[in-house]
């Protein structure tokens, strides 16, 4: 690697308690007035996160919420989420973020499996009208008036309290419940705070659900807000910087690497409703924009949208962890390190310095461990420790890992030393740079031969005119499995199938090459979760009623 990195490869905590209030209260002392957050409606200071927060966890103690509650958070990217999280967890109740684009049937699942006690929302967000869908997602919730508010179908569900212009006899407002709080005595929340600890729990993230149900991964306050500072210290962030990112704070990226890096730096988080590229380059001109932090496709749009080179973004100091000036291009983010992270280690598990540039033999790779976080691969079927070089399961243990999955025993989730097994393909070098294959599960056998979905991905996105690729396998008729691949066009660009199999082929052994190509100029011809990623399970059906025997 190239850049300062080995002087950061050790563990760095902060040094004030970390639990949420603690932290609140070293926020402020340093960056009272600074802009903690910049959001379409309006803006938040450290000052006013914690006086906000305060006043609705005060509104929530006096209507029963305590230490371990389950509280449920469903609100957008903004001032909302950040205000009903600091409340919850300063308090020492569990935050469960709510994915914002769960459908009635995912959120009657989620608000049952999480056990939530309380739910703060918003009304609705873009075209999602969250009254109507949570009177779908709650048998009967449409027929009760008053309280208590328990069904059978959610025995633990109490209240629902929600900001915005609400008129249900089951809904309470925002401005109710902090009104509720108003006998609450400052005294009693700093005694509340006092006996928050590190090891209490603080959220329940649950995972994207792209490639398999959700599950609910348990994280305390010491390990979100010390991992949150521990990524912090490779990147270039200073007080008073401004970093975009479209990642949802419901998962962890948007919570440790965008919101809580963020703050650890006293610099502002800047939200907005969606990604459009046109929209998101003003915004990021207006707001003197330091750090762009998203999915390489979303920069990829950035980049090559008309606006780009009309746009001042001489205030963009990275995108991801590299180093960029003004006049960046997607070719600038080539040969930079990417981490590798998940919901079971609080985002990133794997991260290098801001400005590291991978040398020639390491070039694929997904850089080193965080400090703090050891892995160990293994061979999936034997458990026998792999040999440098030779990819098997990836392990994973450390202090970012969760606690454990809810609703799921340690015993199950857990090897008896603490590993967890990540059901990810992987291999180490002699270096600890870690080259990631995919999923185990995704693993292509074709004509007998195994075969890397992501490695044929990585070379047909090689290409210029491809902006992203997706690759499965599809079974045919006689039970045969070959590969099959998707790609989407850069905007403007034309592409000959044949063609580009044939530079592919050039490229990676024979049977890596897809037998069947489908090329999309338009990207919103595929399917797509509303957050931004690429609904993978509909994709692969997608190639499989294409390509293989419809099923």
């Amino acid at each position: 690697m190239t850049g300062p990195a080995d002087d950061l490869r050790v563990v760095a905590f902060p040094t004030h308690v970390p639990t949420t209030g603690a932290f609140l209260t070293h926020l402020v002392d340093a960056y009272a007035d600074s802009v903690l957050a910049h959001a379409p409606n309006g803006t938040l200071t450290y000052a006013e996160a914690d006086d906000r927060s305060r006043s609705l966890a005060k509104g929530l103690v006096a209507r029963g919420v305590g230490k371990g509650t389950r509280v449920g958070l469903l609100a957008p990217n903004g001032l909302e989420w950040i205000i009903g999280w600091l409340a919850t967890t300063r308090i020492g109740a569990i935050c469960v973020p709510v994915n914002t684009y769960l459908k009635p049937r995912e959120l009657d699942r989620l608000l049952l499996h999480a056990d939530v006690d309380t739910l703060l929302s918003v009304d609705s967000h873009l075209a999602n009208d969250y009254v109507e869908r949570l009177e779908l997602a709650i048998p009967g919730l449409a027929d009760r008036s008053g309280t208590p508010r328990r069904r059978p179908s959610h025995p633990y569900l109490r209240e629902i309290w929600m900001w915005g212009d609400v008129h249900r006899p089951w809904a309470g407002s925002i401005d109710d419940l902090v009104a509720a709080g108003e006998d609450i005595d400052d005294e009693i929340v700093d005694a509340i705070e006092a006996q928050v600890s590190p090891a209490d729990a603080m959220v329940i993230v649950y995972s994207s659900g792209s490639t398999s149900d959700p599950k609910g991964a348990v994280h305390t306050h010491g390990s979100v807000i010390r991992h949150a500072h521990n990524l912090w210290q490779f990147r270039d962030i200073r007080p008073g910087d401004a970093i975009y990112s479209p990642m949802p704070l419901f998962w962890v990226g948007g919570l440790t690497f965008t919101l809580l890096g963020a703050m650890h730096a006293g610099a502002t988080a800047i939200f907005e409703d969606r990604f459009e590229p046109a929209t998101t380059l003003e915004l990021l001109e207006r707001t003197r924009c330091t750090h762009i932090l998203g999915w390489p496709h979303m920069v990829k749009a950035l980049t090559d949208h008309p606006d780009f080179a009309g746009r001042d973004l001489s205030s963009i100091r990275a995108v991801g962890q590299r180093t960029v000036g003004a006049g960046f291009t997607i070719a600038d983010l080539e040969h930079v390190p990417a981490s590798l992270g998940m919901t079971e280690t609080l985002g990133p598990h794997t991260l290098e310095m801001e400005g590291a540039l991978l040398p020639p033999d390491k070039i694929g790779s997904f850089g080193r461990a965080v400090p703090g976080v050891e892995h160990r691969i293994i061979d999936p079927e034997t458990a026998v420790d792999c040999e440098r070089g030779v990819p098997g399961e990836l392990l994973v243990r450390g202090y970012s890992l969760m606690q454990g999955l809810n609703k799921t025993e340690r015993e199950a989730t857990f090897t008896r030393d603490g590993w967890y097994r990540t059901g990810d393909s992987a291999y180490l070098d002699d270096d600890n740079n870690l080259f990631y294959r995919g999923r185990l599960g995704d693993t292509i056998k074709a004509a007998g031969v195994n075969v890397s979905p992501r490695e044929v991905e990585i070379a047909l996105e090689a290409h210029d005119e491809v902006t992203m690729a997706f690759v499965v396998g599809v079974t045919r008729g006689d039970g045969e499995t070959q590969v099959a691949a998707v790609v989407i066009l850069t905007p403007g660009q034309h592409i000959d199938p044949t063609d580009l199999l044939g530079r592919v082929r050039s490229e990676v052994a024979n049977y890596m090459v897809p037998r069947h190509l489908m090329v999309v100029e338009d990207r919103n011809d595929l399917p797509w979760l509303e957050s931004g990623k690429l609904d993978r399970r509909a994709t692969h059906q997608l190639l499989q009623e294409r390509f293989g025997d419809a099923r």
